[in-house]
């Protein structure tokens, strides 16, 4: 989505990896050089694509992200989640990408299951989803109305809608095939796609479409006695999310086939 693009800075001409790792952010703080800092001591060697919502607090100052291995920021002045995420879907495709590996910039995931992603889609695997919920997986400190409504809510209705069985599907931490992401029955580019429905969208259509689900454990830990790191604050977000939910399971972001004239 071009429209959406304000600003594009790249550090690196050359892409050094087939897959990259998307972070959308916004006004993360000191969070996300953290984070960053520890990617680069994993020695995850994908490049790295932060796609900002405008910033303001310093946090995407291009001098650190260069440092810290950033290859790509793209930074666009139109809100939310799903924006940010259809300009680094766009910016990845264009540039050649074999696939991406979405997580969130607010330091909650472990980082180091980005290489399980990575070696799954290799692998052949077109969509990935990450769950603190399966066997293996690990969460701490889920805000407990979350953790309900996640595990007695979405989980169910999801997996119903969608044919595969999901475990955590409000996950941000995913793997997505370049082959899924251009598929004209998707098309995720959309502009309609704004805040949380193209993550509920890419879960319900991937199964339906025919392509190779997985899902694999990862982490995600909530610090203990302070502020929850997430922009999911206050009931009208809340229901803006949950009315996008059930929009996408009952089908009506899907894309409409019209007969030939």
């Amino acid at each position: 989505e071009r429209r959406a693009l304000k600003a594009y800075l790249q550090s690196n001409s050359r892409l050094s990896s087939n897959y990259a790792v998307i972070i959308p952010v916004l006004n993360q703080g000191e969070t996300i050089l953290i984070q960053l800092q520890r990617m680069k001591e994993a020695q995850s060697n994908l490049d790295i694509i932060l796609c900002d919502g405008d910033s303001s607090d310093g946090s995407t100052d291009i001098g650190p992200l260069k440092t810290l291995g950033v290859r790509t920021l793209l930074v666009t002045d139109q809100v939310g989640l799903g924006t940010a995420l259809r300009l680094g879907f766009c910016y990845a495709m264009n540039e050649g990408y074999e696939g991406v590996i979405t997580l969130d910039g607010n330091g909650k995931d472990g980082i180091e299951a980005i290489s399980v992603f990575e070696d799954r889609l290799r692998s052949g695997f077109d969509f990935i989803q990450g769950s603190r919920f399966m066997l293996g997986g690990v969460h701490s400190n889920t805000p407990f109305d979350r953790y309900i409504g996640i595990r007695l809510l979405l989980v169910p209705l999801m997996s119903l809608a969608a044919g595969y069985w999901y475990t955590d599907p409000t996950n941000g931490f995913k793997g997505l095939s370049r082959r899924l992401l251009l598929d004209e029955q998707l098309q995720p580019l959309r502009s309609v796609f704004q805040h949380f429905d193209l993550q509920f969208y890419l879960n319900y259509m991937a199964p339906r479409l025919g392509y190779h689900v997985a899902e694999v454990p990862v982490s995600r830990v909530y610090p203990e006695g302070t502020t929850t790191p997430t922009k999911i604050i206050g009931a009208r977000i809340k229901w803006m999310l949950l009315r996008q939910f059930f929009r996408v399971i009952l089908g009506q972001y899907c894309v409409r086939k019209h007969p030939a004239q």
